[in-house]
């Protein structure tokens, strides 16, 4: 089940090419069965950007990208490491570097900031987390953007963990970064999208002031408008 999701976003500019939406795929964790059916795949329409939120083989993510034709932000999950991760990862167009910003291609023309955050710690089947590691990615990411003069734009973040208390689940190994609710409190993006939750512990949406949070775990559709959002829907 493909899940769907609108997001108010506050910039017209990002709509000046005409289009009503700016569609984005995001993915992580579980194969969504389905994008398996073409008729599915078809069924969702113009893809504008897909995003990885991490734990995904290159295969499963190659698939996606070809499939929708479309520019691809992708970051690497805990479990993102082993011979099947580094066979494959010439199936996909590369990672993002943690804290460092994209001016992310639309299909069809156009940009979006997008702000990438890979797990923080040590991969493996055994992940140990590295706060000290996620506060210094959430540190340089937001002087960067201060240098820049980005720091009163909107922009999106994507994440293979969530925020502490914002998406996450109470045991230790899905709790969520405290770096990253300093983040998302200080600078209140838009949209936050990360995986790493399993779905049966928490709402897969959840708000934080001014930010929609969405745990994309399997496939998400998100679509940016000008207008208010509408409920959340599924299919």
């Amino acid at each position: 089940m493909i899940r769907r999701v609108r997001v108010a976003w506050p910039d017209p500019r990002l709509f000046a090419d005409g289009r009503d939406a700016v569609r984005i795929l995001a993915v992580s964790d579980a194969v969504d069965p389905a994008l398996g059916w073409g008729a599915n795949r078809d069924a969702l329409g113009r893809i504008d950007l897909v995003v990885g939120c991490g734990d995904l083989e290159p295969a499963a993510l190659g698939f996606v990208i070809d499939s929708f034709a479309a520019p691809s932000i992708l970051v690497r999950g805990n479990h993102d490491t082993g011979a099947g991760w580094s066979q494959g990862v010439h199936l996909i167009p590369g990672v993002a570097r943690s804290g460092v910003s994209i001016r992310g291609r639309l299909a069809g023309g156009g940009e979006l900031e997008v702000l990438p955050f890979g797990w923080s710690g040590t991969p493996g089947a055994v992940a140990r987390r590295d706060e000290g590691a996620a506060w210094r990615d959430v540190l340089g990411a937001r002087a960067r953007r201060a240098i820049r003069g980005h720091a009163g734009r909107p922009f999106i973040v994507i994440s293979h963990a969530p925020p502490l208390g914002a998406g996450d689940a109470p045991d230790p190994y899905h709790r969520g970064f405290r770096a990253y609710r300093w983040l998302l409190e200080g600078t209140r993006p838009v949209l936050w999208l990360h995986g790493h939750t399993p779905l049966a512990s928490v709402p897969w949406r959840v708000t934080c002031g001014s930010t929609t949070l969405v745990n994309v775990t399997g496939a998400v559709l998100v679509e940016l408008v000008t207008s208010v959002p509408s409920r959340t829907m599924e299919a």
